[in-house]
């Protein structure tokens, strides 16, 4: 049975594990030890050398390389949640995992900032229609939206 609280890094692993594909984390990539930022460029070219693979999981969306990943990717799961769901993931992720390192993330620890609230409270509103305009261009050979956490759980059952 799928876990009930799938997100992002959880649904990635999952994948990985049943499909037998190397997953990549666009936010390990993006962070060095103790949340210090890489260079935008050189994330970048790390994602663009990582989708010239053969076989690859991402997580996560990053804007500057999502056309690119959009146009070679062979499925795209958009878990497309209310800002709430959002909220209250990050919410529970934070209050279950505070202070422990993130695995997808080495060298950080889970925190909670004021900016990494308002940055997902303004999520929809600011980013879901770059994501909406980029998949309508440049639609992926298959694409699975899921609106809530019991559709993509279900989806994941029949998977299995």
């Amino acid at each position: 049975m799928a876990h009930p609280d799938v997100g992002k890094t959880t649904l990635a692993k999952k994948l990985s594990t049943l499909y037998n594909l190397p997953i990549y984390h666009i936010d390990g990539i993006h962070h060095l030890e103790n949340w210090k930022l890489r260079d935008r460029q050189e994330r970048d070219n790390i994602i663009l050398d990582i989708v010239k693979k053969d076989k690859w999981i991402i997580d996560g969306t990053y804007k500057s390389t999502l056309v690119d990943r959009f146009k070679v990717a062979d499925l795209v799961i958009w878990l497309d949640y209310s800002t709430f769901a959002q909220l209250k993931g990050v919410l529970k992720r934070s209050i279950t995992c505070y202070n422990k390192e993130k695995e997808e993330i080495p060298g950080c620890k889970e925190r909670l900032t004021f900016t990494f609230l308002k940055y997902v409270f303004n999520y929809n509103r600011k980013k879901r229609i770059y994501i909406i305009d980029c998949l309508a261009e440049y639609s992926p050979k298959f694409l699975k939206v899921f609106k809530n956490r019991k559709s993509l759980n279900k989806w994941l059952q029949a998977e299995k």
